[in-house]
């Protein structure tokens, strides 16, 4: 027996560890194409790109995981099948779920690692990889002089080129002035082509130009002199600009700016988070509350919801129906009756402010609540899914009975693409409060897990769901053409022959 789990783990493994590191792969090109942009023309050291997508992958382990188990237990037990070797053991008395045992038990192990890598190392992971995401957003670019507009960030330049040749990456026609004397445009420098170029320190930028004129505005000493404006007028047929280029080495930013994201936090520190930002919003919710007028009775009573005076005992449903205003109204003249519209229109108008006032932050706060709430749910969900997932692809390998990249991978896509559409729908609605947290997070859960139990039913029960073979066979039973086409008349060559 135990030969046996071994040959079953290691027929396991084998594919998890394969599809495990293909997943990553395929998580991690979408971080590239997400981020792409923030990285192109930063001239950025290998160290930081490699250093970068690191914490990417490390922070997509979570994610893949599950569907790794997936396409390994597909992979696996559809192997199995396809080799026959399912049937043969099963021939010789043990049943699927005992087979499943020792990767029921691995899956598990898989779940708590999972787990333990969303709760303590991706909030580190995740910290590292902000910080440094913002120190790479913030580096100032290499080639940052822009086609037909002046661009004005190296310092105490302003450079405007028309086009670029896109052979020779030349720049054309150029017009630079030079502000680093701080008299204004004072210095003017006109070239038909250049190339611009970064020393190997990364400190000093070289502009070399070709064929220009420079112009600078001669400052004298003498009053009268300086009446006339001067100015220098030099011809060049090349000349180098070395412009030092300050901050550009990387600045990393203090990890501990961004520690108070939600997606930086253990389940511990998310719990003590949302209760003290419960606590918060629950203020500033009574400051709205009892911003608002009502009438006299119901003001106290909703001051005493809040403020819970034990002497006072009355509801605040209590006190709105205190009084009948339809007969109380009627018994007042035009007059009266004017006054009181006009002042209830007041109120109505000032609460209504109140409430316009307030509404956009508890709507924000209330948002943020719910990432923190979903984010704590999000870290179970996830790691329950590595075990999920395997109950569905260990019976469903073991019914389609096919291994290799082929019909095992369609299904699991299929699958997982659905758990990550509907708990992205619930993640959703949960953030904007419409449904209740808890049971739209733990929803797809529930419902794959009722799945996994439907197909581990029907392969142990040797079912024909999944068996393309079988439904030939009943198609073919099923002759539809008959009911609507004649049936042939058999003639038979004996009596044919006999006339």
């Amino acid at each position: 027996m135990k030969k046996l789990y071994l040959y079953i783990i290691k027929s396991f493994i084998g594919p998890f560890i394969l599809t495990f590191f293909i997943c990553v792969f395929i998580l991690l090109m979408q971080f590239l194409w997400k981020y792409l942009d923030d990285m192109v023309g930063k001239a950025l050291e290998n160290i930081i790109i490699i250093e970068l997508m690191t914490y990417a992958a490390i922070s997509l382990i979570p994610m893949a995981l599950p569907l790794s188990v997936l396409l390994a237990s597909i992979m696996a037990f559809g192997n199995l099948g396809e080799r026959f070797e399912l049937l043969a053991i099963k021939a010789s008395g043990i049943s699927l779920l005992k087979m499943m045992r020792p990767l029921i038990v691995l899956n598990i192990l898989v779940t708590i690692l999972a787990f333990f890598l969303s709760n303590n190392i991706v909030p580190a992971t995740n910290t590292k990889f902000a910080a440094l995401l913002y120190s790479v957003r913030s580096q100032r670019p290499e080639m940052i002089v822009k086609e037909g507009v002046f661009s004005n960030e190296i310092d105490g330049y302003s450079i405007k080129v028309s086009g670029r040749n896109p052979n020779t990456k030349a720049l054309l026609d150029v017009m630079i002035y030079d502000h680093t004397q701080g008299r204004g445009n004072v210095s003017v420098t006109l070239a038909d082509s250049g190339y611009l170029n970064m020393t190997d320190n990364k400190q000093y930028m070289v502009l070399t130009l070709f064929n220009g004129e420079s112009y600078n505005d001669v400052n004298p000493g003498d009053r009268k002199a300086r009446e006339t404006n001067p100015f220098r007028r030099e011809k060049f047929d090349m000349q180098e600009v070395v412009i030092e280029v300050k901050d550009f080495e990387l600045r990393r930013y203090d990890e501990n700016l961004f520690r108070d994201n939600y997606r930086m936090l253990s389940n511990k520190q998310l719990v003590t988070v949302v209760d003290s930002l419960s606590k918060v919003y629950l203020s500033r919710q009574l400051l709205v509350s009892t911003g608002i007028r009502y009438n006299v009775l119901l003001d106290a009573q909703v001051v005493n919801h809040y403020f819970p005076d034990s002497l006072n005992t009355d509801s605040i449903k209590q006190a709105g129906l205190a009084y009948n205003f339809d007969s109380v109204f009627k018994v007042f003249d035009k007059k009266h009756t004017s006054t009181l519209l006009n002042t209830a229109q007041r109120n109505a108008q000032q609460n209504q402010r109140v409430v316009m006032q307030y509404q956009p932050d508890l709507y924000a706060r209330m948002v943020w609540i719910n990432k923190h709430i979903i984010e704590l749910h999000k870290k179970y969900t996830l790691s329950i899914a590595c075990l999920l997932f395997f109950f569905i692809g260990a019976p469903l390998g073991a019914i389609i009975r096919k291994g290799g990249f082929g019909m095992p991978v369609v299904i699991s896509i299929l699958l997982f693409m659905s758990y990550y559409l509907v708990s992205s729908i619930g993640e959703k609605v949960a953030r904007e409060g419409v449904w209740d947290i808890d049971m739209v997070l733990w929803l797809p859960s529930v419902t794959f897990l009722v799945i996994g139990i439907f197909f581990t039913h029907q392969a142990v029960s040797d079912s024909i769901i999944m068996n393309k073979e079988a439904y030939k066979r009943i198609i073919s039973k099923i002759n539809i053409f008959k009911f609507i086409l004649p049936a042939k008349k058999v003639i038979n060559e004996d009596s044919v022959s006999d006339q």
